[in-house]
C-alpha cells in the first residue's frame, strides 16, 4: 500500500472534467457552504466537531509543533470489496494521487512545499495524509487540495492502465517476504466468509479485471463527507481552522445514496486449521493465529496485555522459551485490534540450524498452556508498565497520533483509543486467565491439522451493540502538558543552543526548550581508534554495539528493560567500526535517572553468553534471509565496489557468507576485548535537547563520563578517492517475484565543494522528492515498470568521496526497461536540462523539507551532534540553503554534466533471471 503518482491527463479531458464539476459545485446550496460547525465532543486535547454535511472533524492542536498534519480517513478498506473486486480500494488510493480538478498535479504541490506524505489502504480504512510547516498558507492548500479529491478525482481509464503495472510490483514485492507470505495464507485459511481473509493488496485475477467503471462507482459511494474523517494536527488556531474547514468542505453537499451494510460475521470456531507454504529461502517460520472479537469488546484489553507477556523482549516468555535456549532465532506475538473480530498472533522464526517441529511444539505449549501456567502479578505489573509508557510517549507526538487514530476512527470510534487504556489499566489476573482460556485454544487455532473429536467445542465472540452507549460521558484524562513555540530556524536554533566542553574531552551542545509532555532527547557519541588500530577487529564492533543494555555489572537485560520503564523513558545503544552511540528519550523528571542506566550499560557491559548466543542466532537468521533476497543481494555487491580495500580492513564490506563464518568464530573475550581496548569518553559528544535541568544534567555528566578515558587517540580512517568498477553485475534469485536495480557511483568532491548545492538539487528533481520526480515519473507513472524508484546523493563531509545511489524495485521482467528507462532520463536531463518550474519547486521542496526535520526534537539533537563532528557551524547550513536557493537550472545542467553520464555507472539488477528472459521488453510488461 501506498502513494499513487501524478496525473497525465489529456487537456480534453480535464476540461470536461472542470466544467462537469463546475456545474456540480454551482449546484450546492449557499447554506451547505455556510453551515456551521457542531461541536460535538472533547477527550485529552483532541476536539470533534461535524459538518452538516456529515464530515466528522478531529482537531488536535499543539504550539509546540512548526509542522501541521492532515490526515483524511475514508472508513472503506479491503472488507467493503465485493466478489471479484479485491484490491479495488488500494487501486483506488493509488489513483487518488493522479490529481483532481483544482489540483491535477499533486505530487507537484507536495514536493513544492516540502511535504511528507502518503496514502495507505488497510482491512478497515483509506487514509490520505501530508505533514508541513506550519503556515497559512500550507494549511489552506492542503485543505483545499484534500477537498478537492474527495469528490473531483482523476479516475481515468489511461491512469488504471499504467498504475496497473506499480501495483503488481508492489505485489511482487510482498511474494518476496517470506513472513508476509505465510501471515497473509494463514489469515486466509483462517476466514471463511470474512473479507478480513483477502489481501489488501487483491487478487492478480481482479486487477487484472477490474474496470474504470466499477473504480468510479467505488469511489462516488465511499469518498463523502458522510463517511470520511478530516484530522489537523499540530501548530494551528482552532478558529481559524474551522473556518477554512467551512471554507472548502462546508461546501460539499451531503450525498443522497444510502451506504451498504456490512453484516459478515465469523461462525464459530470448531477445529484447528492449518496452511503450508513451500517456496525458495532459507528462513523456517512457525506461526499462529486465534480468533478475538472486535476491537470495542472489554476483551480486547486483556489480550493486549498477554501479547505483551508473550512477546516482551527479553522478558516475554517467547523469549525465555524459544529464543534463550536456541530453538529459534526471533519470536513475538501481537493482539490485532480491528473493527470486526480479528486475530491473537503468534510466530517463531528460525534460522538453517534450527528445527521447525521443536519450535512449533514451543511454541503452542507456550500460548496453549497459559491455563496450566498462568500469568503471575510480576508479569501483569511489568506488561502493563510497558503498555502505558509506551502510550504515553506516543501523546507526545501530535503527528503520530493524527495519523494513528485513522485505525481507532474504523474500529468504532477514535475515543476507544483512550479507553482501550484505561481499560488496559483495570486488567487483572483473573482477566488474563479468562481470555486465555476462551480464545487461546486449540478448537480456535490456525496452523495445524485436522483432528476429529467426539463433540465439537464452539468459541463464540461476543459482540458490542451500542458504542456510544459506553463512551457517553466519558472525557478521558488531563491533557498532556504544553510546551513552547519554537521557531526552526538556524539562527534561532544557534541562538538557543549553548555549546561547551565538560573536563578536557566531553563536548556539548545543548538546547533547552519547553516541550509538549516535558519531553528531552539526549544523544551520545564516542569516537575511537585508528586505522592500525582497527586492523583485523571492525568486525566485532556491530556484536559490541548490540550486547550495550544486554547485560551489565548491575543490571540484567531484563533488569534494565524494567528499570527504563519504571521512568517511563527509552534508551539505545549501538556501534560501528571506529565509533559507539547511545540514546534517550525521556522527561524534564527523569532524564537524570535514565542517563544513570544509559551510563551502566555503556561502561560496564558484561556480555552475557547467553545473550550473545541469542544475537548470533538472531544475526544469522537475517543473514540467511538475505542469501536470496534481490535487494540485499545488489546492495551489498554495491557497497563492495565502493569500498574495494583488503579484508582487514576497518572499512572492508564483507560478503553474506563470509558475515555467516565470522559470527560462527565470534567468542565472548573477543567483545571484552574490544570494548576495554576502545571504549572511552576521550572523545564524546553530547547533545541534548528538550526540557532539562542543566546543572543536574552536566553534574550526571561528569559524574558517570568524566574519568573514563582509555588515553588513546582518535584517527578517522578515511579513504582516498579513486574510480569504481562499473562493470555491470546481474545476480540470479530463483522464485523471487521481485526484483532490485541501482545504479552508483563514486565521486570526487565533498560537501564543501562549490558543485555540491547544484548536484544536491539535481539529485532532488532527478530522483528525490515525492514521486514526481523525473526517474520516478518515468519508471512508474508512465511507464509503470516500478512501485519504487528514486535516488539519493548524499555529500560526504570529511572527504572527496561522493555516493550517488539510483535505485528501483520491479518484477524481474522488467528490470532491463527499468535500466534502459534509467538511462534515458538521466541523458534527457543532461541534454535538456529543467524548467524553470521544475527548480523553484525542488527549491521550496528542499528548503521546507529541511525546516520540518529541524522541528523534530530527535533529527534537531542529530544535526547538533554532527556540527560538532564534523566541526560545522549552523552559518554554514545555512550558507548552503542560501547557495542552494540562488541555483538556476543552467547551473544544475552545468554542474550535472560535469559528473554524471549514463555510460559511466555501475548497474545491479537482481532478480529471478528466467523470468526477466521470458518478458524482456517493454510492450511486455504492460
Amino acid at each position: 500500500m501506498g502513494p499513487s503518482r501524478s496525473a497525465g491527463i489529456r487537456p480534453v479531458f480535464i476540461f470536461l472534467f472542470t466544467l462537469i464539476s463546475t456545474l456540480l459545485l454551482t449546484s450546492y446550496s449557499a447554506a451547505a457552504a455556510q453551515a456551521p460547525i457542531q461541536k460535538v465532543t472533547s477527550v485529552e486535547g483532541i476536539t470533534e466537531y461535524r459538518l452538516d454535511n456529515g464530515l466528522q472533524v478531529l482537531l488536535f492542536p499543539d504550539p509546540t509543533k512548526e509542522n501541521i498534519t492532515v490526515n483524511v480517513t475514508y472508513h472503506v478498506g479491503s472488507k467493503h470489496e465485493n466478489y471479484g473486486e479485491t484490491g479495488m480500494a488500494h487501486l483506488l488510493e493509488h489513483l487518488l494521487f493522479k490529481g483532481s480538478t483544482n489540483h491535477p498535479n499533486i505530487p507537484d504541490e507536495l514536493s513544492q512545499r516540502g511535504a511528507q506524505s502518503n496514502g495507505t489502504t488497510w482491512l478497515d480504512r483509506t487514509n490520505y495524509f501530508e505533514t508541513f510547516s506550519a503556515t497559512g498558507d500550507n494549511l489552506d492548500w492542503a485543505l483545499a487540495m484534500e477537498a478537492d479529491r474527495m469528490v473531483n478525482s482523476f479516475i481515468s481509464a489511461d491512469d488504471l492502465q499504467s498504475e496497473m503495472t506499480v501495483v503488481y510490483n508492489e505485489l511482487q514485492r510482498g511474494e518476496n517476504n517470506p513472513f508476509n507470505v505465510t501471515m497473509q495464507k494463514l489469515r486466509s485459511a483462517a476466514f471463511l466468509w470474512h473479507n478480513y481473509g483477502n489481501s489488501t493488496i487483491g487478487a492478480p485475477s481482479d486487477l487484472e479485471n477490474v474496470s474504470i467503471e466499477k473504480l468510479r462507482a467505488f469511489y462516488e459511494m465511499y469518498y463523502q463527507p458522510d463517511n470520511a474523517t478530516l484530522i489537523v494536527a499540530g501548530k494551528i488556531d482552532s478558529n481559524k481552522t474551522l473556518e477554512k474547514i467551512a471554507q472548502h468542505f462546508g461546501r460539499i453537499a451531503k450525498p443522497e445514496r444510502t451506504l451498504p451494510k456490512m453484516y459478515t460475521r465469523e461462525p464459530a470456531s470448531d477445529g484447528e486449521r492449518s496452511v503450508t507454504v513451500r517456496r525458495v529461502g532459507d528462513t523456517q517460520i512457525a506461526m499462529l493465529g486465534y480468533h478475538t472479537p472486535m476491537a470495542a469488546h472489554p476483551d480486547s484489553a486483556a489480550l493486549t496485555v498477554l501479547s505483551n507477556i508473550l512477546a516482551d523482549q527479553p522478558r516475554g516468555r517467547l523469549h525465555k522459551a524459544l529464543i534463550e535456549p536456541g530453538i529459534a532465532a526471533n519470536a513475538g506475538a501481537w493482539n490485532e485490534i480491528k473493527a470486526d473480530s480479528s486475530m491473537f498472533m503468534a510466530f517463531a522464526v528460525l534460522n538453517a540450524d534450527q528445527t521447525l517441529a521443536t519450535a512449533e511444539k514451543t511454541l503452542l505449549a507456550q500460548l496453549e498452556g497459559m491455563t496450566q501456567n498462568p500469568v503471575t502479578q510480576q508479569e501483569l505489573d511489568r506488561a502493563k508498565l510497558s503498555i502505558l509508557n509506551g502510550f504515553d510517549k506516543s501523546m507526545e507526538d501530535t503527528q503520530t497520533i493524527a495519523i494513528q487514530l485513522s485505525d481507532w476512527l474504523t474500529n468504532g470510534d477514535w475515543r476507544l483509543r483512550f479507553l482501550h487504556r484505561d481499560q488496559i489499566v483495570a486488567v487483572s489476573l483473573a482477566d488474563l486467565q479468562r481470555v486465555a482460556s476462551a480464545y487461546i485454544q486449540r478448537n480456535n487455532r490456525t496452523l495445524g491439522r485436522f483432528i476429529p473429536t467426539d463433540e465439537p467445542q464452539r468459541v463464540e465472540l461476543p459482540q458490542v451493540d451500542n458504542i456510544n452507549a459506553m463512551l457517553e460521558g466519558y472525557t478521558g484524562r488531563e491533557d498532556i502538558v504544553m510546551g513552547e513555540a519554537f521557531d526552526p530556524s538556524y539562527d534561532n536554533i544557534a541562538a538557543r543552543t549553548e555549546f561547551f566542553t565538560i573536563g578536557d574531552n566531553i563536548r556539548v551542545a545543548a538546547l533547552r526548550k519547553k516541550t509538549r509532555g516535558e519531553s528531552v532527547r539526549l544523544n551520545i557519541q564516542i569516537n575511537y581508534g585508528n586505522l592500525e588500530s582497527l586492523t583485523g577487529k571492525a568486525q566485532y564492533a556491530g556484536i559490541v554495539g548490540d550486547m550495550l543494555g544486554r547485560g551489565s555489572k548491575q543490571y540484567s537485560r531484563e533488569q534494565m528493560k524494567n528499570a527504563f520503564d519504571r521512568i517511563k523513558t527509552y534508551g539505545g545503544y549501538g556501534a560501528n567500526s571506529g565509533g559507539s552511540w547511545a540514546w534517550l528519550a525521556s522527561n524534564h523528571d527523569n532524564l537524570v535517572a535514565g542517563l544513570d542506566i544509559l551510563a551502566e550499560g555503556m561502561k560496564n557491559p558484561t556480555f552475557p553468553q547467553n545473550e550473545l548466543d541469542q544475537l548470533v542466532q538472531a544475526h544469522q537468521a537475517n543473514i540467511e534471509s538475505a542469501l536470496s533476497q534481490p535487494q540485499a543481494l545488489a546492495s551489498n555487491v554495491a557497497h563492495r565496489r565502493i569500498s574495494p580495500v583488503d579484508e582487514n580492513h576497518p572499512n572492508y564490506v564483507h560478503t553474506f557468507e563470509e558475515q555467516l563464518a565470522l559470527l560462527k568464530n565470534v567468542e565472548r573475550q573477543q567483545l571484552v576485548d574490544y570494548h576495554r581496548e576502545f571504549f572511552g569518553a576521550d572523545q564524546m559528544l553530547v547533545t541534548i535537547v528538550g526540557d532539562y535541568d542543566r546543572e543536574q544534567v552536566v553534574a550526571a555528566i561528569e559524574k558517570h563520563f568524566g574519568d573514563w578515558n582509555t588515553g588513546k587517540d582518535f584517527e578517522p580512517i578515511l579513504l582516498d578517492y579513486q574510480p569504481i568498477d562499473t562493470t555491470a553485475k546481474t545476480i540470479d534469485t530463483p522464485d523471487k517475484e521481485n526484483g532490485a536495480f541501482f545504479a552508483v557511483n563514486l565521486y570526487n568532491l565533498d560537501a564543501y565543494d562549490e558543485d555540491t548545492p547544484e548536484l544536491v538539487l539535481g539529485n532532488y528533481l532527478f530522483g528525490g522528492g515525492f514521486i514526481n520526480s523525473r526517474l520516478a515519473t518515468r519508471l512508474r507513472q508512465q511507464e509503470g515498470w516500478s512501485y519504487g524508484a528514486g535516488s539519493s546523493f548524499e555529500p560526504n563531509r570529511m572527504a572527496p568521496r561522493t555516493v550517488f545511489w539510483g535505485w528501483a524495485i520491479g518484477g524481474p521482467e522488467n528490470l532491463n526497461n527499468i535500466e534502459q528507462g534509467f538511462k534515458e532520463e538521466l541523458q534527457k536531463v543532461l541534454d535538456k536540462g529543467f524548467t524553470d518550474e521544475e527548480v523553484q519547486n525542488g527549491i521550496s521542496g528542499i528548503l521546507q523539507s529541511g525546516k520540518v526535520q529541524r522541528a523534530d526534537d530527535e533529527q534537531l539533537a542529530q544535526m547538533l551532534q554532527q556540527l560538532m563532528f564534523y566541526n560545522e557551524t549552523l552559518e554554514q547550513h545555512k550558507q548552503f540553503d542560501a547557495e542552494l536557493a540562488n541555483s538556476s537550472g543552467d547551473d544544475v545542467v552545468r554542474v550535472m554534466k560535469k559528473y554524471f553520464s549514463p555510460d559511466n555507472m555501475l548497474y545491479i539488477k537482481a532478480g529471478d533471471m528466467n523470468k526477466a528472459a521470458e518478458q524482456p521488453s517493454a510492450a511486455n510488461a504492460q
